[in-house]
Parts: C-alpha cells; structure tokens; sequence
C-alpha cells in the first residue's frame, strides 16, 4: 500500500482536511475506477479536479502531493494514498460492506490487480490513438516542471517518475507508433480470451458476486469497446457481462464523455477507417 509519509507532503493543506477526499480527473481510467467503486459503497467523498489535458498534475501544488504527478489520490482525514489499486484495497478495508473483495479470494485479487495494472501503459496506448486523437501531449515547460520537482522519494518512484517522462516526450515527438498498438492489442487478445472463458462460467469475474475485479476490468472494456475492439466477434460473454455493468447508473454514471471528447474520438475513429488502421485491422 502506498502512503505518502506525512513529513514529506510538501502541500500541506491537505493535511487537514477532514473526511474522505479523492484527487482526480473526470476522463482518467483510474479515476473513474475509483469513483465507480465510491458510488457502490455509497461513500460521502469530496472531489477536487485536477485537468490532466492542460497539465495541472504537473503543478508544484500536485507533486507536492503526488511526486508521480498521477490521479487518482485519496486523501483521509489528512493521510494520503495513491495508486488506484492501493487506493480500493484500503477503501475495502476500511467500509466492508457491501463487499467487493472475498477474503478468501483475497490473494488472487491482488495479484489480478498487479495484471491489470501493468496494462495501464496498454490501455493508454490505445486510448490516445483511438479515443482521443492526439490529445494528450504535454506542455514541454509543464513537463520540464515535473522532471525537475524535487521531492523526497524512493528510488522506485524515481524510476516510475522517468517512465513517465519518457512516454510523453516521445509521444509529443512520434505519437503511439503501429507495432505499439500491435503489441497492446496482442496483450489484450490473450486476457479477453481468458476473462471470456471465466465468464461462460459464472456471472462475474469472481464468480456470482460483483467484485473490484469486475470494476477494474469494466473500465478497460469500455475504452476498448468505444475504440472498436472486437468483443461482438470474439469475446461475447465478456460483451453480455459489458453491458449488464453498462447499465447500471453506478457504472455508467462515470463514463459521460463531453462534447469536446466524442467529437476527438469520431475524427480518431475515421482516421483510422481511412488509414486502414482500424482495430480490427491490427490484429489481423
């Protein structure tokens, strides 16, 4: 579990806020993640918007709280938790009910939380060529501010910290290259088909019962399906499962893009039609 020690939040205000307080975007992945899981357990939680399109995690007033510069963060009557996955599995420990974590199933969640994780990079992938057209590169002066914040972090962070760096440098200068895609997509080929057979045995992805699991997985699957992935053809029990979250307002209450992004993700989609670089395409 990730926790920020007290003595080194640098932006100290919110060392006193009361209650339970969640740092965050409305169109990040991890975000909505989180704040799905808020509405299921019906948590009384204050927002506070942090714009990752115009680079406000690269503030000196988020690093001060985030020396990774992502969201979400949870803030807890002044104790700060970040990564999403930590952050569920602290909320689970803390408001029990209803559960969406079987204790005896406790040690493959984790694990399957690590899997899903280390798709994040994947996902994003994805999601900036087919969802938002090229939004996404980052200020080089907001970027140099993030490069160059100091913050007392251990050698991890500092690793994490320049993986990021790097994907947007690179991104700004070549954006998300074919065999990129490719490679994700690959990878997402191979989990959908064992998520697909799991769910023409049961419900949900932990058997009969909703879990964190299922909405972890949701998310992915919802920028995937927006972005055409080919669930229709290939993953259909996943596509039923889909939609049964879909419509739930907890669920899709979270996934209202505005204006500005469904137009982005219309012009990406054509682009690839015209470009003959469609999803489908791909991963043939």
């Amino acid at each position: 579990m990730v926790f920020i020690p007290r003595e080194n939040i640098q932006t100290k205000e919110v060392l006193d806020w009361k209650g339970i307080h969640l740092i965050n975007f409305a169109n990040s992945s991890c975000s909505q993640k989180l704040r799905i899981y808020l509405n299921l357990k019906k948590i009384n939680w204050q927002s506070h918007e942090i714009n990752l399109a115009t680079g406000k995690n690269y503030s000196d007033w988020f690093l001060g709280i985030n020396p990774k510069g992502l969201v979400p963060v949870l803030v807890d009557n002044g104790q700060v938790i970040i990564e999403s996955n930590d952050i569920l599995l602290y909320l689970e420990k803390k408001y029990p009910s209803p559960k969406l974590i079987n204790e005896t199933k406790l040690t493959i969640t984790e694990t399957e939380l690590i899997e899903e994780d280390n798709l994040h990079i994947d996902i994003r992938n994805i999601a900036y060529r087919f969802m938002f057209n090229g939004l996404g590169k980052k200020d080089p002066k907001k970027l140099d501010n993030f490069d160059k914040h100091k913050f007392s972090i251990d050698s991890r962070f500092a690793e994490q910290k320049n993986k990021e760096i790097e994907f947007y440098r690179n991104f700004s200068e070549s954006g998300i290259r074919d065999e990129d895609i490719r490679g994700s997509l690959n990878k997402f080929d191979q989990k959908y088909k064992q998520l697909n057979d799991q769910l023409s045995k049961s419900r949900y992805l932990q058997g009969d019962e909703l879990s964190i699991l299922d909405i972890a997985w949701f998310i992915y699957t919802y920028r995937l399906y927006i972005s055409g992935f080919p669930f229709k053809d290939k993953y259909s029990n996943v596509l039923i499962w889909y939609k049964s979250l879909f419509n739930r307002g907890e669920f899709r209450k979270e996934l209202n893009d505005n204006i500005l992004f469904k137009s982005l993700r219309c012009i990406a989609l054509m682009r690839a039609s015209i470009s003959g670089k469609t999803i489908k395409k791909l991963m043939n």
